[in-house]
């Protein structure tokens, strides 16, 4: 197999990983594009016989943090949204939070991607999980129709110090709850008991109201093709306790950050 075939293979990943960076479909694409460019231009930037998925990562990190390529285009930065200048700012422990937690990267792995050794990154991590979790508990709704998934999302939030409003099993029940009390954020699967989707229910619930949503599903790549709209935050069944952590938290950090964004500029 080709270089270029094991690129596209990654793809969907490195832009799950864009995406919450960047908290935002159309920033994270535009950063996972430019990685494109470059490995166009030149080839060899990858090698056949390496790591290809850790030397894409390296790539992209390189231009994540280029001011050079984050300015490039006045014409891009005005098409990007606001999210996309919170992530040039984003520190470095946010990044290895999200390599090790979201991506499954291992602790060398991260090192690589970030040019740090080990026991830097381990002192990153645990630096962004403790900034993350700081006044970040809402209220959840968990749309899920297995039982047993329900169960573990429900624990797993209340471990992290929210608090769950309910747990729906269709489309219906979805709706009733969130009309009962309003959540702070969604966890929705796509595929629901009754044949309903998880994507229309949180249609009709955005309807009403803004809310962060992650969508959890077994085939993340189905939702990863580049064709629009496609969720911003989405977890991948089976799914480990790290990895919802990590989302959850991106997803309050930029729900959080343009509340104050829109506070500052209506003062």
């Amino acid at each position: 197999m080709s270089t270029a075939q094991l690129v596209v293979q990654h793809l969907p990943y490195l832009r799950r990983y864009a995406r919450a960076l960047t908290g935002s479909q159309m920033a994270g694409d535009a950063y996972v594009a430019a990685t494109l460019e470059t490995l166009v231009s030149d080839p060899d930037t990858i090698a056949a016989d390496g790591n290809v998925k850790v030397e894409l990562f390296q790539v992209f990190t390189r231009i994540w943090n280029s001011l050079s390529v984050n300015g490039r285009s006045e014409l891009t930065q005005r098409d990007l949204p606001a999210e996309v200048r919170l992530g040039q700012i984003t520190p470095l422990p946010r990044q290895a939070f999200l390599l090790s937690c979201l991506e499954g990267f291992g602790e060398d792995e991260v090192g690589k991607i970030l040019a740090v050794d080990t026991d830097k990154v381990r002192e990153l991590v645990d630096e962004a999980g403790r900034e993350l979790a700081a006044d970040m508990a809402t209220d959840i709704l968990i749309i899920e129709d297995e039982p047993l998934i329900a169960m573990d999302l429900e624990a797993l939030v209340e471990g992290l110090g929210h608090n769950v409003t309910g747990v729906a099993r269709t489309r219906t029940e979805a709706v009733k709850l969130a009309s009962n009390k309003r959540p702070g954020l969604i966890l929705a699967d796509i595929q629901l008991a009754d044949g309903s989707s998880g994507l229309d229910a949180v249609n009709d619930l955005l309807k009403a109201f803004e809310v962060p949503v992650i969508f959890i599903t077994a085939y993340p790549e189905r939702f990863l093709t580049g064709e629009r709209p496609e969720p911003a935050f989405l977890i991948a069944k089976p799914f480990q306790p790290a990895n919802v952590s990590a989302v959850i938290s991106q997803a309050l950090f930029f729900q959080q950050s343009a509340r104050r964004r829109e506070v500052r500029a209506s003062a």
